[in-house]
């Protein structure tokens, strides 16, 4: 861009995020929707936590990873819904560039711990499964602490280098960003400065940040489910994969969606299938891990029931 064409231009101080649609009808019923799910996602997600810090029982290795992944899933939404809410119940949609960057940040950095997590949480579930007898001494209290500090640790420097770039970057109009939250790639659309470096760092850091701990997660089911396969009873072969069915619902909705997201093409509508599917890795997930680990878990009932 010439030094001329920048002066005709003028300079966005804010962006507008467009969320679903724009009718005053549609903005109560999603407002009470959205309400009611940050609702449960918080009480939930401070129940699961609670539970876990109170019950001996419940101090091993698989819910102190659980714990981390609730208080996780607390940040993640608190990020995105309060400020859907009050789009709604106000009517401003406008987010400062800062106040977006910080969103963006945030976020991101939120996405790529779940994903770490979620590795760490299935490697733990295959030693469990896999190496039985190994298990206490591999899964030490130590090892607990360094993997999930390493989760939280990783996702948070993973993303700090695409903030810089995209915060580096032009925005001289438009300024309306089609989804209901801050992301990558809605905001590179709209800059006005060459954003092939940009584009291309942000695609490898989101491969490097989803990649390996999918093939990991990957790895760690297949190899558990080929020796539950091993067992010789039916009754044997459920309890067993029973201890990590709710953590394979959990990681089956977090990266379904997220491929589902960035395999689809795009549609110019005004309610696209990647918006819709952005909804169920940054609100539905966090809603349905406690009520998965809750109800689906004897462990977890049983310490209820000792409360």
């Amino acid at each position: 861009m010439t030094k001329q064409e920048w002066k005709n231009k003028t300079v966005v101080t804010e962006f507008i995020l467009l969320g679903f649609g724009n009718s005053p009808e549609l903005d109560s019923l999603l407002f009470l929707m959205f309400l009611s799910i940050y609702i449960v996602i918080v009480t939930g997600n401070i129940f699961i936590i609670v539970l876990t810090v109170a019950n001996q029982h419940l101090h091993t290795p698989m819910y102190f990873f659980l714990a981390n992944l609730a208080c996780l899933e607390i940040c993640y939404s608190s990020n995105i819904l309060p400020r859907m809410l009050l789009s709604y119940l106000g009517g401003d949609r406008s987010i400062s560039l800062n106040g977006c960057f910080t969103q963006y940040y945030f976020f991101g950095c939120l996405a790529a711990a779940e994903c770490y997590l979620l590795a760490v949480m299935s490697y733990d579930r295959y030693l469990a499964v896999c190496k039985p007898l190994h298990y206490p001494s591999r899964m030490s209290s130590k090892l607990c602490l360094q993997l999930g500090a390493a989760s939280w640790i990783s996702g948070f420097l993973s993303n700090s280098i695409l903030t810089f770039l995209i915060s580096n970057l032009d925005f001289c109009g438009p300024n309306e960003i089609e989804h209901f939250f801050c992301d990558s790639f809605p905001m590179i659309k709209l800059s006005c400065s060459d954003t092939h470096m940009t584009g291309l760092v942000t695609s490898l850091v989101a491969g490097v940040c989803s990649l390996p701990p999918f093939l990991l997660t990957f790895s760690s089911y297949l190899y558990i489910i080929i020796t539950v396969m091993r067992i010789p009873s039916a009754t044997g072969r459920k309890k067993t994969f029973s201890t990590c069915s709710s953590h394979l619902i959990v990681v089956i909705l977090f990266y379904w969606s997220i491929l589902t997201v960035y395999v689809l093409p795009h549609h110019d509508t005004q309610i696209s299938p990647k918006k819709v599917f952005s909804v169920f890795y940054t609100i539905l997930t966090p809603l349905v891990n406690p009520l998965i680990y809750s109800l689906r878990n004897k462990e977890v009932k049983e310490a209820l029931r000792k409360q």
